[in-house]
């Protein structure tokens, strides 16, 4: 073991202990702090269980029919001998049986039905979308979302237990209130504005102040919704939905969920969270921040016989001072497609939640992709020949890399015999830097760059990974038909197959083969340039045979509209390979130019000698290491 690999283990031990020891410190924090908050719930609990047993003393008739147990803890739960819970107030036990109403909110864009049990929304329709098979889109089906809000109003009351009295309904607004017998109430405001998917809402406490203690500070929410499945394909669908939240000042979004089940608790305040299918969000936003937030989601099977997508909960916390006769806390919420432009125009940070991809590639997918997307989307319906027109922008602006990349590669198959001849000359390993001198010398006298063929095209990953992340998260793609896709934010199928293959799928999508082939004859065409080396044989197959296979079966569940865009890129890729080797490179200039040079001495840049230190050194460390086996 030489010191450089001692030296090497020293510092991987000190990176190790170092962050143990940060995550310990971090995790006794938090676990200080959360002992806290923990002190201060259960002192609250238990102030709210004495001021229980007061009430109790004073008026047992109104718990005749109830049973109190208390754990070790001194913690209680209240279970009810009858099917009725029964309440100190009176009016809160007939609003407990009541029969619920619906009452409708909508526009040009969202229709939305609210139920007065809990004063909350019970569905949402999107006017201007429908699902994959043509049928209305519910965000939001019937009865798959429960709201509530839960304070302690002289007793612990969860506003969903309760049905509301309408106070006011018209095209735009719907007021709901949930009475006391001390003549105060619980009111939601509900303001739809026309042309536009957000519902402002106001949780209003008014005339309070005798039932809510000023001890009380806060008030929790829970809000629990299943997404139903909107699309096509069930992988895709689930791969790009998820819980997002935002913290105020923050410029990221946090992301819980994507394609797996998750849940997290947030201590900090948080400005809104969304719950995300992959085209469509939930948003609720908070005017004065949540206190903290509890976020989970669920995600059901592929052969789910309810076509739910996923489950979502929110468990939240919001801060009140109930200090005068009407305290307002405004919240709004957005039911809407994750459509990049629209979602940007709240200027709250909405359009984060549209997956584009680390901070490189989704500022070119900001600046450059999606500005021209949709300036090509405003003049040319068919989307198909936007893509074309995009992917003919995109290889026009990176034609200058691109060329010199197929130039660099062109004049390597030229004098590919020459290396062959070297490789020949020097087939022992020992001579493996002489070998290297002189191909090296070789590409000089060729006017040949070492890193030509690889950097502009390394240079040009960051572009590609940007449409790989826009095309998906495109909201303007979906149910957009071209050809024989009937979607381009789906899988395209020529055929149906009876049985699932492993990684591959239940069908077959002509644009992922027509893809892969492309591919296959693009590998053919420039692996003529690799070297006959046998050494190279194995990066020769897995160039012309592996990975067309391999993208064959990763594309073949992807949307035909990112498909579409790798097949024309290889088609315009070929294109270019063979204009430049029939009409730019001159065989002839270049063999001249070899002869010119030969026998000449060539100046050695510092990028060549540094290289041929190194190579001398690796040299003789073998040397050194074959002479100690002897």
């Amino acid at each position: 073991m030489n010191k450089n690999t001692i030296i090497g283990f020293v510092l991987i031990g000190v990176i190790l202990f170092g962050f143990s020891w940060y995550q310990s410190r971090q995790f006794k924090k938090q676990a200080e702090y959360q002992a806290q908050l923990d002190s201060i719930a259960r002192v609250e609990m238990l102030a709210q269980i004495a001021e229980d047993s007061i009430r109790r003393a004073e008026h047992p008739e109104l718990y005749e029919n109830e049973t109190v147990v208390v754990s070790s803890e001194g913690t209680s739960a209240t279970y009810s001998k009858s099917r009725q819970t029964v309440y100190k107030d009176s009016l809160l036990g007939v609003a407990s049986s009541a029969t619920e109403s619906f009452y409708r909110l909508s526009n040009e864009k969202v229709e939305i039905v609210f139920t007065t049990k809990g004063a909350q929304p019970y569905s949402v329709k999107l006017n201007d979308y429908k699902t994959y098979d043509s049928l209305d889109l519910h965000l939001v089906k019937p009865g798959r979302s429960e709201y509530g809000v839960s304070v302690y109003a002289g007793e612990n009351i969860n506003t969903k237990d309760f049905v509301f009295e309408v106070a006011e309904h018209d095209d735009s607004t719907l007021v709901m209130r949930l009475p006391f017998s001390t003549g105060g109430y619980i009111e939601q405001r509900y303001m739809l504005d026309s042309d536009s998917y957000i519902v402002r809402n106001e949780l209003s406490f008014v005339g309070m102040q005798d039932l809510i203690s000023r001890k009380v500070s806060y008030f929790d929410i829970d809000w629990n919704v299943i997404v139903p499945r909107l699309e096509k394909g069930y992988k895709n669908e689930k791969q790009y939905s998820k819980i997002d939240c935002h913290f105020p000042g923050d410029k990221k979004i946090q992301e819980l969920g994507k394609a797996r089940d998750a849940g997290k608790r947030f201590d900090s305040r948080i400005e809104w969270f969304a719950f995300q299918q992959q085209f469509f969000s939930a948003i609720m936003h908070a005017e004065n921040d949540f206190s903290y937030a509890d976020l989970n989601v669920r995600y059901f099977d592929e052969n789910d016989p309810e076509r739910n997508l996923m489950a979502c909960s929110a468990s939240l916390r919001s801060e009140v001072n109930i200090n005068s006769d009407r305290v307002t806390v405004p919240f709004d919420f957005y039911f809407g497609p994750n459509h990049f432009k629209t979602l940007k125009s709240f200027d709250r940070k909405y359009e984060k939640i549209i997956p584009l991809g680390g901070w490189l590639v989704s500022w070119i997918s900001r600046i450059a992709i999606i500005p021209c997307f949709n300036f090509f989307g405003k003049f040319i319906s068919n989307y198909g020949l936007v893509i074309l027109l995009m992917t003919l922008l995109i290889k026009l602006v990176i034609s200058p890399l691109t060329i010199k990349s197929y130039l660099s590669s062109a004049k390597m198959n030229v004098i590919k015999p020459e290396v062959e001849k070297i490789n020949q000359k020097y087939p022992k390993e020992q001579d493996a830097m002489k070998k290297q001198q002189e191909v090296m010398a070789l590409y000089k006298r060729a006017g040949i760059s070492p890193m030509g063929g690889c950097l502009p095209m390394l240079l040009q990953f960051p572009v590609l990974f940007a449409m790989f992340r826009f095309f998906p998260a495109s909201i303007e793609l979906r149910q957009q038909k071209f050809l024989w896709a009937e979607d381009l934010s789906a899988y395209d199928s020529i055929l149906d197959l009876p049985f699932n293959i492993p990684l591959y799928g239940d069908h077959i999508s002509l644009f992922a083969l027509l893809m892969a082939l492309s591919m296959f004859i693009y590998s053919k065409m420039t692996s003529g340039q690799m070297s006959n080396d046998p050494n190279m044989a194995g990066m020769k197959f897995m160039s012309v045979w592996m990975m067309p296979i391999m993208m064959l079966f990763i594309c073949n569940n992807l949307s035909s509209g990112l498909t579409y865009y790798y097949l024309l890129s290889n088609l315009i890729a070929m294109f270019q390979t063979w204009f430049i080797r029939r009409f730019v490179v001159d065989e002839k200039k270049i063999h001249a130019q070899l002869a010119a040079s030969a026998g000449k001495p060539l100046p050695k840049s510092k990028w060549q000698q540094r290289l041929e230190e190194a190579q001398k050194m690796q040299q003789q460390a073998l040397r050194e290491q074959q002479k100690k086996r002897r």
